[in-house]
């Protein structure tokens, strides 16, 4: 290995760094041929496996010498320097040659691989040379013709960036960027892609993930070279060959392990032949022969396993057929069940279709005549409503005149009180005909305001108070007079006095008359204005009763539609039913047909358990019994313990306690004399004596 190392370390100052042999220590493919040839056969043991074996080690011997060969001229080609053309067909030529001596030793490490994991039969570590080895010629494949990045640190040459686009194309693949990424001992690229390749040949798609790769080479185009093993046809190859390892069980451990630090080296020494001497080889042939008898057990160990589970899935697949058939029973069943149901609904829906369209012509019947006395009440009540508004515009203009009246009253009273606070200064003496005076200009604002009252109901109630407003005009000017003349007389004021106290008693009665009159009047109005405000009350009830009446037609109108819209609901269903029945139909159909093709399928499945059967009777005559399934003894009968252990014989393999398997005897599968029990040791000694003789 020492050569090894320095063709290493010479390599990795050029374009890839392969391990090279001396071509002394390759033999040829003759010098093979000669020695396999020199070989002597055994009588004691079977020529077919013999001759399996011997053109086994020939193909073996002849693709060896070849790719050992082929690796080692890799970096030993002269590149002359004469011309750019000369240059370029040279380096095409040492591209073709390095592809080809990488896709050989690809060959040979996945085949050495598959058969060494076959002979073992168990899941292969991360410590088996053989799959160490080719993880290392993967990465050279991989890493051939990539392109050098500059970064800020350096340049950079790493396999990993092509494989983060599987991500991107499978979006399968992220769990093993995700758990790449989280291993904290990985700090190189180098370290992170043979962590991806480990976690994806545990998952059985290496050769998925590189077929998607290779499927978008104009993405790969970033990272490699033209003439680069992955950009031509032989990664294609490579891939193809990657599908057959779909078959081993691999249980690789990253933690632990210094991904960053490895060297990647092919060690060509496991896949050279060494020779020995005769008894070596002898030896090695026998080690084969007893290597493929423990493979053809192992086989008839799987293919009663296999028997076991296919009678597991016979029952399995009865109990399923069982089911079908009572689910069938129960689609049948509940088909007839919805049939009933469904002419049920249709007699209901054909019921509430004609109570439905009975009650809508009563109902537009009925509202057509409400509508038609509507009409004519609400004629009614508008022309009822235009007299009410009109004799209210006469009212108000009523009341209105009245308010002027008083107004001017009003302003009447102002200059009486003023001309009263003019005599109070003038003459203290005379004040108490002064209080008598204000008592008369409030006895005529009453009278006033009963002539306000009066002018409403007629004219002749206006002339009247007309009449008595220029008799109360006259009374005031000869009162203005007789103020003057009380002005001019002071001297007969006492005599003036009395005559006013007796003018205003009388003037007080005559308006308390007034007075009474005038209340009458307003009673009247009063109730009048009582029956009107109730009349309009009660038209006002009549128009909410009718608007309630309309809003319950429309309401019943809305429930109508409803009733409407639930009879297209009900046909909708009807039709779903139909579309239901017809796909539990179809479901049924398809049933059966699947129940047909199951019984095709059982038929074929028994034939080919009784095709196992024989198959496993040709190539051992005795099924080999389990520890667990042995309780009693086979011949003697008696139960096991501690004390009475359980034996197997080697030719029938039955269980049979120590004195029922006491005898041994040589088999042709085994070398040395093993146990036999008492029945096939007696069976033995017969055919070996019929045979002597």
């Amino acid at each position: 290995m020492a050569e090894g190392e320095s063709c290493t370390a010479s390599a990795a100052e050029g374009k890839e760094d392969f391990e090279i042999i001396d071509k002394t220590q390759i033999p040829n493919a003759t010098q093979l041929k000669s020695q396999e040839q020199g070989r002597t056969e055994e009588g004691r043991w079977s020529a077919p496996i013999l001759s399996l074996a011997k053109r086994a080690s020939e193909n073996l011997a002849l693709s060896y010498g070849h790719a050992l060969k082929s690796a080692s001229l890799v970096g030993f080609m002269s590149k002359p320097v004469s011309n750019d053309s000369t240059a370029k067909t040279s380096a095409r030529c040492h591209a073709m040659e390095e592809r080809a001596n990488l896709m050989n030793m690809m060959k040979l490490s996945i085949k050495t691989l598959i058969q060494s994991a076959l002979s073992l039969g168990r899941t292969l570590d991360s410590d088996f040379p053989p799959l160490q080895q080719f993880f290392v010629v993967l990465e050279h494949c991989l890493k051939h013709g990539l392109k050098v990045k500059k970064t800020f640190i350096g340049q950079n040459k790493s396999f990993f960036g092509p494989l983060e686009l599987v991500e991107k194309l499978c979006p399968e693949a992220s769990d093993i960027a995700t758990s790449v990424k989280n291993l904290p001992e990985l700090k190189t690229a180098v370290g992170r892609g043979r962590a991806w390749l480990y976690l994806a040949l545990m998952q059985k798609k290496l050769a998925d993930y590189l077929k998607v790769l290779l499927d978008h080479k104009h993405l790969l185009s970033e990272f490699y070279e033209p003439d680069a093993l992955m950009m031509e046809e032989e990664g294609a190859v490579i891939v193809g060959l990657l599908v057959g390892l779909n078959v081993i069980d691999a249980n690789l451990c990253l933690k632990g392990e210094d991904l960053d630090s490895q060297v990647g080296v092919i060690d060509f020494s496991l896949y050279l032949k060494e020779t020995q001497d005769s008894d070596g080889k002898q030896d090695g042939g026998i080690t084969a022969v007893l290597d493929q008898k423990h493979y053809v057990e192992e086989l008839n160990r799987h293919l009663s396993c296999t028997v076991a589970d296919l009678q597991n899935k016979i029952d399995c697949l009865e109990k399923t057929n069982s089911k079908l058939q009572e689910e069938l029973a129960a689609a049948t069943d509940r088909i007839g069940s919805l049939q009933e149901e469904q002419q049920q609904l249709k007699q209901q829906n054909e019921l509430i279709r004609e109570r439905s369209e009975k009650s809508v012509e009563v109902t537009k019947e009925d509202t057509k005549v409400e509508l038609d006395t509507y009409k004519q009440s609400r004629q009614g009540l508008d022309e009822m409503y235009s007299d009410v508004w009109k004799q209210l515009k006469e009212e108000k203009k009523i009341r209105l005149e009245l308010e002027k009246e008083l107004e001017l009253q009003i302003g009447m009273k102002t200059e009486m009180e003023i001309a009263m606070k003019l005599l109070e200064k003038d003459t203290h003496e005379k004040q108490d005909t002064l209080v008598a005076l204000r008592q008369q200009l409030e006895e005529v604002k009453a009278i006033n305001l009963q002539m306000f009252h009066k002018s409403q109901n007629a004219e002749c109630s206006l002339q009247q108070k007309t009449e008595a407003i220029s008799s109360f005009e006259g009374k005031t000017n000869e009162m203005m007079s007789s103020m003057k003349q009380m002005e001019k007389r002071l001297q007969h004021a006492e005599k003036a006095r009395q005559a006013a106290e007796e003018r205003c008693n009388k003037m007080k009665q005559e308006l308390a008359g007034r007075l009474d009159s005038c209340r009458q009047q307003m009673s009247q109005l009063d109730s009048k204005c009582s029956t009107l405000e109730k009349e309009l009350k009660s038209e006002k009830e009549q128009r909410q009763t009718l608007q309630r009446e309309l809003h319950q037609e429309k309401d019943a109108t809305t429930l109508l539609k409803t009733e409407l819209q639930q009879m297209e609901g009900l046909k909708k269903e009807l039709r779903k039913l139909q579309d239901e029945k017809q796909q539990l139909e179809k479901v049924c159909e398809e049933q059966e047909q699947a129940l047909q093709e199951m019984g095709l399928h059982l038929s074929q499945s028994k034939l080919k358990m009784e095709d196992i059967k024989e198959v496993n009777k040709a190539l051992k005559g005795h099924t080999w019994l389990k520890d667990d399934e042995a309780t009693h003894c086979k011949q003697c009968d008696k139960e096991f313990s501690i004390s009475r252990r359980k034996h197997h014989c080697r030719n029938c393999g039955d269980i049979f306690c120590n004195t029922c398997s006491s005898n041994e005897l040589a088999l042709p599968s085994y070398p040395k004399p093993v146990r036999v029990c008492d029945t096939c040791h007696t069976l033995l000694l017969q055919q070996c004596s019929s045979n002597s003789s």
